[in-house]
């Protein structure tokens, strides 16, 4: 199964990857950044837990899992009884994986659209469709917010990826109020020291090569 087959089902964990159109930038300004992260989280948030996200100028990363219960507002209702288990059956115009896909549309739509009148330019921006894969594991889980927090260092946008601006590593300290799921990453490993050490360890990419998303 290609990595954009993959369905996005309830209760379930993905590595979430896109990058814009043949490579092409998806952050023109600084302010870019905080804007697609404000685009990203009023349009996902009411279906995916975010645990970790880098965005690297031309492609993002993301953990997330798909919220068990999807009883939104994405048809017209709200919470009505009797339609609510029509939110999560496998198949047809209600199943997660089309009401999660189409909020990610309606995300990369939005942005698209500010980014084109900002830098006067025309067209899309996202490659379609985007990748994914399940993360089936406690290690694979793990692993995976180091390896998205190193994107920048890997890539060479600094030295050092614990300083980098734009990824959930620095974030997941904040106290501010947010939609992302700090709280329950800090949890994960126990406590802030322990995220702390746990990335100051020198993982090896090559134990998650295979499970890792690139173009």
């Amino acid at each position: 199964m290609k990595q954009y087959e993959v369905p996005l089902e309830t209760g379930k964990y993905y590595h979430i990857y896109n990058r814009g159109i043949n490579g092409t930038n998806l952050f023109f300004e600084e302010r870019n950044y905080l804007f697609f992260l404000e685009k990203y989280s009023f349009y996902m948030s009411k279906v995916l837990e975010t645990y970790a996200y880098c965005l690297l100028g031309n492609h993002f990363h993301l953990l997330v899992k798909v919220k068990d219960n999807l009883n939104l507002d994405l048809t017209g209702f709200k919470n009505l009884s009797g339609l609510n288990t029509g939110l999560n059956t496998k198949n047809g115009l209600h199943a997660p994986d089309r009401l999660v896909s189409k909020k990610f549309s309606d995300f990369f739509n939005s942005y698209t659209k500010s980014i084109n009148k900002a830098q006067n330019r025309t067209g899309g921006l996202f490659e379609t469709p985007f990748k994914r894969k399940v993360v089936n594991s406690d290690t694979y889980f793990t692993q995976l917010i180091w390896y998205i927090h190193f994107n920048p260092q890997k890539h060479g946008f600094i030295s050092d990826f614990k300083d980098y601006p734009y990824s959930s590593y620095q974030s997941n300290f904040s106290n501010k109020l947010s939609k992302f799921a700090q709280d329950q990453v800090i949890d994960w490993f126990g406590n802030e020291n322990n995220y702390r050490n746990f990335h100051t360890i020198a993982h090896s990419e090559k134990n998650i090569n295979h499970l890792t998303i690139e173009f």
